[in-house]
């Protein structure tokens, strides 16, 4: 525990005697040696005395870390965890400081653990490290910088401090806050003016080089740029070709227009000459036409009026008839009356007659049995072929059916084919380029070997699972996919003597019925690791194809696992599996034949690219088969279907034969009963006749009734006679105007025809005419298709500006003289002779270059003549404020070392402009014959260095803007003499008014020291048996009290 003396006299600073960031109070917890510590120092000097060891560095530490200093700049651990004391996990670290008023009070603290954090609180509240650096920073606390805070690890670097380096400490530790600033920039601008002068002395130089050397080559660049203006001429010459060519092209356009004009003039000229001799002919057609539709009514009517002369002829006729039959009736009926009783005997004999033929008709025996006997013979028939039909059916729909199939077959071997294309195709692509001729050539040889051949490999394989043909191609050579395998030695040597031109391979299978096949079998740990199948299980081949490829690269041994087996490979090496695959990668063990060792390769899976498109070539043999077997099935059934139709035919004739004869019996029967009918209808005729000519009425009624209906008659006859005459009237008055009609019609087709002979040769005119039109248009299409090419040929070469137009009108203006001025141009181009063709662009670059430099060069003038300026400017504020604190230091610092009967002196080291070499020279000397020299660690002694370090840091009192400064075990190393002087020193600058509070510590202090009431004394009293005393001390007791605790304590 360590505290200042109380009920001491404070001089007067204020009503508390601290100025603001003075601290006022460290309060330490598990921190270096202290477990706990409260020190609260005084305003100006505070001796900080204890053994060594007893914690006084501990409390510098607490000082710089408390006020956001970081440990590299105590030159003690690098980690803030190191400070926690041993044994503990955290502690914490809490300093008070004065504010701007008495009442205002500033607490920091940092809790720390072994963990390297930090955590800060300002006055009670946690806030970033950034806001403590920021109020450390508003009282102008600088824990970095040695002239403010020196711990005792840190006293050699203050000797070490270059000039430089202590007027940068200088600065920032006294005087005005602007001095380090300004010198900053100062720094940075003369640097950046020396690199300016170096560029503008550069840049001045490159620029007289390229200049010059431009001067040389401006001879060779006239020339270049003299045949460049002639082939730049040329390339404007070659612009204007197309144009001329296109305007000669339009000239041609134009006049193709022009002649069709003339052509459309005379055409329109023709066709209105040829409407003008029509339109007379058309006028003339209407009349005829219109003459023609009146003889055609007139027509109509006449044969209208003959129809109905004719209606009334056939009944005038049929009228007569009728008279006239009624005339003859009663004629008839005079004779008959006198034949009547003849007739009624005659009718009597008929009567007699017919009954005696009726009763002489034999009775016709109806064949029933006959026709039972037909028909039943006929049902027969007709259900045989009916069988027949339903047989034929069934066998139709059969035959529909397979030829179903077939088709079905027949597309899906298409297809089955078209995928060995595929495959086929595949192989070419990966270099078999002769495997379709190869495969061609044995279809068509198949009928020449003696056992099945496979081939090639690829289209014999079927895989179903695309990982699995990923596996399958990985593990099996490429050679295999285009082999081709046979079961004969014969048919070996045949394929290889046919094949070798092909460049594929043949290979001969034999059975070896004593080669044991691997059983496959998956076990339970198999299952485990992920393991699924065997590679040998994944595809279906034929028999020969399998077995080459399992006996061959040992696919039985090659089993299948899943992304688990991946990830436990090494398990499944531990199961005697030396080769599986999973989707990711192809595992292999080896083992040494000479060592024994295992060594394994990994290989990532590689995609398919042959049995990506694979197909089943059992399955197109299979189809070819069934083809072959529905093809004859299909002929079976035609022809038992062309039996069956012979069959039903013949049944067919046969019964219409049996038809024919039960309709004969029938058509006999019907005729029989229809004769006794027509027997037995005439004598009933007869007998009513007989009876009718019994029953006839008188003869007088029966002429007087036909002499009425004659009557009748023919009054209706006059009648139709008079409708007759009136018709015939009517007709001939049609007939002449019909006659005169036609005569007009007649005249009219005469004169027409008059005008078309002569309208004859002004078509073939006007035909002439619309051909030479279309000749003319056809001509003129094709001449603006060849003006808009030639137009999109001359915008290709170049599109016509105002500028282009003004160069066209001085070129000449024919294709022929343009051509003579264009060639002329490149001889004269080509007669210019240089040695280095590059030598313009090297120019033109060069010049690039000189105007680029020298814009630089002018910017960068302007901006040194700038710099300079500023330069001046800010050098004369701070070099005079920079003397002026020189010179105070000096005069502080030179009366000190007087006061120790040495000499000392304080100069500051200028460099012109070169302001990063400003610096501080502090020079001594400690002996009356020597010399005063700079103070270094080469010069003067340890305890030298340490008078001369707290005399200059006593010099900078009266002038530092600091709160507070820390010095730690200075004066070690001091002999007793100057240790005095020293203090004294102190003593007397900690009493001025205006010096900043100040920590001295020291493990000793000299007997019969000055002290004054601006010097306060903080002992560090540390150890075992410190808790008691510190208690009584804390209680303002003597000292006697607390030695006489402290003795009992240890006894």
């Amino acid at each position: 525990m360590a505290e200042r003396r109380s009920k001491r006299p404070k001089i007067t600073r204020g009503e508390d005697d601290y100025l603001p960031g003075n601290i006022i109070e460290i309060e330490l917890h598990n921190f270096m040696t202290f477990n706990d510590l409260k020190c609260k120092p005084g305003s100006r000097l505070n001796l900080v005395i204890g053994p060594n060891g007893s914690g006084k560095s501990s409390l510098v530490c607490a000082i710089a870390l408390g006020l956001g200093g970081d440990p590299q700049l105590l030159g003690r651990a690098s980690s803030i965890g190191a400070y926690v004391k041993r044994g503990e996990e955290s502690g914490y670290i809490k300093i008070s400081l004065r504010g701007d008023t008495e009442e205002e009070q500033i607490t920091i603290m940092r809790k720390i653990d072994t963990r390297n954090k930090s955590e800060w609180l300002f006055n009670g509240k946690v806030i970033p490290k950034k806001d403590v650096i920021d109020i450390v920073r508003r009282f102008n606390i600088q824990v970095n910088n040695l002239t403010q805070f020196l711990p005792q690890d840190r006293v050699s670097e203050f000797a070490k401090l270059t000039p430089v380096q202590l007027l940068e400490e200088t600065e920032k530790a006294v005087g005005d806050p602007q001095l380090p600033v300004q010198h900053s920039a100062l720094v940075l601008k003369s640097r950046e003016v020396k690199k300016l002068e170096k560029a503008v002395e550069q840049n001045g130089e490159m620029l007289n080089r390229l200049k010059a050397l431009n001067s040389e080559r401006e001879i060779a660049v006239e020339r270049v740029r003299q045949r460049q203006e002639l082939l730049a001429k040329v390339e404007s010459m070659k612009k204007k070709l197309p144009w001329l060519k296109y305007d000669m092209q339009k000239v041609r356009y134009m006049e193709a227009k022009e002649l069709e004009k003339d052509a459309k003039r005379k055409l329109d000229e023709a066709a209105k000459t040829l409407n003008d001799i029509r339109e007379p002919i058309e006028k003339q057609k209407q009349e005829k036409a219109t003459l023609d539709a009146k003889c055609k009514k007139i027509s109509g009517l006449l044969n209208e009026n003959s129809k109905k002369r004719m209606v009334l002829l056939e009944k005038e006729n049929r009228l007569g008839v009728q008279a006239r039959g009624k005339y003859n009736e009663m004629e008839e009926l005079r004779r008959q009356e006198e034949s009547r009783q003849q007739r009624i005997l005659k009718a009597k004999e008929d009567l007699a007659a017919a009954e005696l033929e009726l009763a002489s008709l034999p009775l016709y025996e109806h064949p029933k049995d006959e026709i039972e006997r037909l028909g039943s013979q006929i049902l027969e028939l007709e259900f045989s072929a009916s069988q027949k039909r339903l047989v034929k059916s069934e066998k139709e729909k059969l035959l529909s059916q397979k030829k179903g199939v077939l088709r079905q077959c027949v597309d899906r071997l298409k297809d089955m084919e078209n995928k060995n294309n595929k495959l086929l195709q595949a192989l070419q692509n990966s270099g078999a380029e002769k495997i379709f001729e190869a495969y061609h050539w044995l279809q068509e040889h198949r009928h020449e070997l003696k056992k099945d051949v496979y081939g090639p490999v690829l289209l014999e394989v079927n895989v179903s699972n695309q990982i699995h043909a990923d596996y399958l191609e990985g593990h099996v050579p490429y050679y295999i996919w285009k082999s081709f395998i046979t079961q004969d030695p014969d048919d070996r040597d045949f394929l290889v003597k046919n094949l070798r031109s092909f460049d594929v391979p043949v290979l001969n299978y034999v059975q070896n019925k004593d080669r044991q096949k691997v059983p496959f079998q998956i076990s339970e740990e198999m299952r485990t690791l992920g393991i699924s199948s065997r590679l040998d299980q994944v595809f279906d081949s034929p028999d020969a194809v399998k077995e080459v490829l399992t006996s061959q690269f040992a696919l039985e041994h090659s089993y299948i696992g899943s992304r688990e087996t991946d990830q436990r490979a090494d398990e499944v090496s531990k199961l005697g599996i030396l080769d599986f695959w999973t989707p990711e990668n192809h595992y292999r063990w080896s083992v040494s034949r000479y060592g024994g060792h295992v060594s394994a390769i990994v290989e990532p899976v590689a995609r398919s690219r042959l049995l990506v498109c694979s197909t089943d070539t059992g399955e197109i043999e299979r189809l070819r088969s069934r083809k072959k077997e529905l093809e004859e099935i299909i002929d079976d059934l035609e022809e038992s279907f062309k039996s069956l139709q012979i069959e039903l035919r013949l049944l067919e004739d046969e019964g219409a034969k049996l038809h024919k004869q039960r309709e004969d019996i029938i058509n006999t029967v019907q005729h029989e009963k229809r004769k006794r009918r027509e027997m037995e209808s005439r004598v009933s005729q007869r007998k009513r006749k007989l009876e009718s000519m019994e029953n006839e009425d008188e003869l007088d009624t029966v002429i007087k009734k036909l002499i009425d209906e004659a009557a009748i008659s023919n009054i209706q006859r006059c009648k139709c006679v008079i409708e007759i005459k009136n018709l015939l009237i009517e007709a001939v008055s049609y007939k002449r105007t019909f006659a005169e009609k036609h005569m007009t019609s007649i005249e009219f087709d005469a004169k027409i025809r008059e005008l078309e002979v002569g309208i004859k040769q002004h078509e073939r005119f006007a035909m002439q005419a619309s051909l030479h039109f279309e000749n003319c248009k056809k001509e003129v299409e094709d001449h603006r298709q060849q003006l808009a090419a030639a137009k999109r040929h001359a915008e290709s070469i170049a599109v016509i500006t105002p500028v282009l137009g003004k160069a066209f009108i001085e070129m000449p203006d024919t294709i022929e003289d343009l051509e003579a001025a264009i060639q002329d141009n490149i001889s004269q181009a080509n007669s210019i002779l240089f040695l280095n063709h590059n030598v313009l662009e090297e120019y033109e670059e060069c010049q690039r270059k000189i105007e680029a430099i020298s814009a630089k060069l002018e910017a960068d003038e302007k901006e040194l003549r700038i710099y300079s300026a500023e330069i001046d400017a800010l050098k004369e504020n701070w070099l005079t404020t920079l003397r002026n604190l020189v010179a105070q230091i000096n005069g502080t610092f030179s009366r000190n070392f007087q006061e120790m009967a040495v000499a000392g002196e304080v100069s500051l080291d200028e460099h012109d402009i070169d302001f990063d070499q400003f610096g501080i020279l502090i020079k001594v000397k400690f002996r009356q014959a020597g010399e005063l020299q700079v103070l270094s660690a080469y010069h003067q002694s340890g305890g030298e260095r340490s008078v001369a370090t707290i005399l200059y840091l006593v010099s900078l009192q009266d002038l530092t803007n600091c709160p507070f400064r820390v010095v730690d075990e200075i004066n070690q190393g001091m002999d007793p003499i100057n240790e005095r002087k020293m203090f004294q020193q102190l003593v007397r600058a900690a009493s001025q008014p205006n010096t900043p509070q100040c920590f001295l510590l020291t493990p000793k202090l000299l007997p019969d020291l000055e002290y004054s009431e601006a010097c306060s004394i903080l002992n560090i009293m540390n150890g075992p048996w410190i808790e008691q005393p510190a208690k009584v001390w804390s209680n303002g007791d003597c000292w006697g009290t607390v030695v006489d605790l402290l003795g009992k304590s240890r006894c």
